[in-house]
């Protein structure tokens, strides 16, 4: 049996955890309520904790399914700025701040204690966060992630295709010798030098920093980012890990 569940509710899915004794014992993707449902009813965790980054009307039938279960009591809501976090938030707007990038920088910070550390979330939009070797969580960069800056070649153009992101394990062409091969090149290697242009500069300033890598598009800049630094790590349910510090933290606050 669980004894902790960690729901990180997306604008398209529910990504989850189960959690015992610290440990990540299951997780896995739910597209419906009904199935988180039935997984509170078989594993009956004793608390639970639920970051959201969707509209309320996408969170709302999740919650009916929490409340269906008898179990919105035992689930702590995830407020940044508000819920107390293992971390220093130095962010200048902390209620602003995604709940998924807080739990990134929780989860790395909790994984890496006493040294610097940039967070790579690699998703719907690419993400750097940096924490600090004090503990402060200070903030980073958002950009487009690379199935939106392929959206978006599509959408303010007259010509260029939707294209779909490449096998992560295929080589992507420096010089596209087609309409398709050139987006590709553009997209991924231009994301790629820019996360190292970044982290070069970042190293300017924190020279024994280490890269945690994360996100569901983290293989297409994992080799770019170990070849630039030897300190990566790629830890792929780094944000339900952090989320699970965070409800670990305010159980024992």
């Amino acid at each position: 049996m669980a004894s902790s569940l960690i729901i990180d509710l997306g604008n398209t899915a529910l990504k989850y955890g189960l959690f015992a004794d610290g440990r990540l014992r299951e997780h896995g993707i739910l597209h419906e309520p009904a199935r988180l449902l039935a997984l509170w009813q078989q594993h009956q965790p004793a608390q639970a904790i639920l970051a959201s980054v969707a509209a309320e009307a996408v969170t709302q039938p999740w919650l009916a399914a929490l409340a269906a279960a008898g179990a919105l009591g035992q689930v702590l809501p995830l407020r940044p700025g508000f819920t107390p976090v293992p971390i220093r938030n130095a962010y200048a707007t902390p209620h602003t701040l995604g709940p998924d990038r807080l739990a990134g920088v929780v989860g790395a910070a909790g994984l890496r204690p006493g040294r610097d550390t940039l967070v790579v979330d690699a998703g719907t939009a690419l993400k750097l966060d940096l924490v600090t070797a004090d503990g402060t969580y200070h903030g980073g960069s958002i950009a487009p992630g690379l199935r939106m800056r392929l959206q978006a070649l599509h959408t303010f153009t007259g010509r260029l295709p939707l294209l779909d992101l490449p096998p992560a394990a295929e080589a992507v062409q420096l010089i596209g010798d087609s309409t398709a091969s050139a987006m590709h090149s553009g997209v991924l290697r231009g994301a790629a030098a820019e996360v190292v242009g970044l982290l070069a500069t970042y190293e300017r300033h924190y020279p024994d920093l280490g890269v945690v890598l994360t996100g569901g598009d983290a293989p297409y800049l994992q080799a770019a980012l170990e070849a630039a630094s030897g300190r990566i790590f790629v830890v792929p349910e780094l944000v339900l890990l952090g989320l699970e510090m965070i409800l670990r933290y305010n159980v024992n606050f």
